[in-house]
């Protein structure tokens, strides 16, 4: 069994090799040749256990995420399997795994629901998840500029030099959150907020949206108007979403969404269903995050990490 540290992962993963792992493993869910569970939760009075699992035949693995989280800190891994022999084949840290993936799963929601000639995004949020989502995007739309929304000035400045670099187009940081939504191409809500963040009337038709900053029933980023606004609403799973998708709560309640009005990524990767059909239609993609990404990257790590010689061999 190989062991992979977290500065070992960080060596062998790119953005561009987890946007095709993610984009072969949705492919590959589209035309049902994945098994992918829904994330479990185990609580204590003080931690949290989630879980998620895939497995798929054309990928030949099959494995786990498995993260802890508690008010003091939160800790990742993966457990990747050989999906003929059952195998284990290694066990990896996955904190930079999962942020880089979640961006990923974005960028490739973005490739088949944005406008060809999106070039303006708008961010709203400054943490890690914020700076994956917006490398991914960059990678499959050709970005002139970008505004940076966080209610912390010294956060989003920051955010905007960094990002400004390593992007290579310029990030500003908005002066308020308005500026962040207007007239953008593409907009990214990746925060840890409860109550929205995202007003639907500052959205610009043909806009496309990437929502990933709640996996809980009790938080949203975005307003019901927003919801509103949306021709087309894609999840990566509409099972984990029924159970995850707290931006959808009020509209569904409201019947303003029904879930029939939603589908899944991986049917628009395989061409069952439209990522847009009018330039001028706003196109919301709402991520949780599931097994299938996790497993589908790893895999890939799994792989470079054996070409470069990073890791450890530890006999089971």
């Amino acid at each position: 069994m190989l062991m992979l540290s977290e500065a070992d992962v960080r060596q062998a993963l790119t953005m561009e090799m987890a946007l095709e792992a993610v984009e072969a493993g949705l492919r590959s869910m589209g035309l049902d040749e994945v098994s992918n569970v829904p994330r479990t939760r185990c609580q204590t009075d003080h931690s949290m256990l989630h879980i998620l699992s895939a497995g798929a035949k054309r990928l030949g693995y099959i494995g786990y995420k498995a993260y802890i989280t508690s008010r003091k800190a939160a800790h990742f891994h993966v457990c990747l399997y050989d999906g003929k022999t059952g195998e284990l084949l290694t066990l990896m840290e996955a904190d930079y795994l999962g942020q880089v993936r979640t961006g990923a799963a974005s960028g490739v929601a973005t490739k088949y629901m944005a406008r060809p000639e999106a070039c303006e995004v708008g961010v709203f949020g400054s943490g890690k998840q914020a700076r994956t989502q917006l490398l991914a995007v960059s990678k499959v739309c050709k970005l002139t500029h970008a505004h940076v929304w966080s209610p912390n000035a010294e956060r989003r400045h920051q955010f905007a030099q960094e990002m400004s670099q390593v992007c290579g187009f310029e990030v500003v940081p908005a002066q308020h959150p308005e500026m962040a939504a207007d007239d953008k191409d593409i907009i990214i809500t990746a925060t840890t907020s409860r109550e929205p963040v995202l007003n639907g009337h500052w959205i610009s038709d043909g806009t496309h949206l990437n929502v990933i900053g709640s996996n809980f029933l009790g938080k949203t980023e975005i307003d019901v108007h927003t919801i509103q606004r949306s021709e087309i609403i894609v999840v990566d799973s509409k099972d984990q979403a029924r159970h995850e998708a707290g931006d959808f709560v009020q509209a569904l309640e409201d019947g303003i969404l029904h879930w029939s009005d939603v589908t899944e990524l991986s049917q628009v990767i395989v061409g069952k269903y439209p990522g847009r059909i009018h330039p001028e239609d706003v196109t919301l993609f709402k991520s949780v995050g599931i097994g299938i990404e996790d497993v589908a990257v790893a895999g890939r790590v799994y792989e470079r990490a054996r070409q470069l010689g990073l890791g450890k061999q530890v006999s089971w």
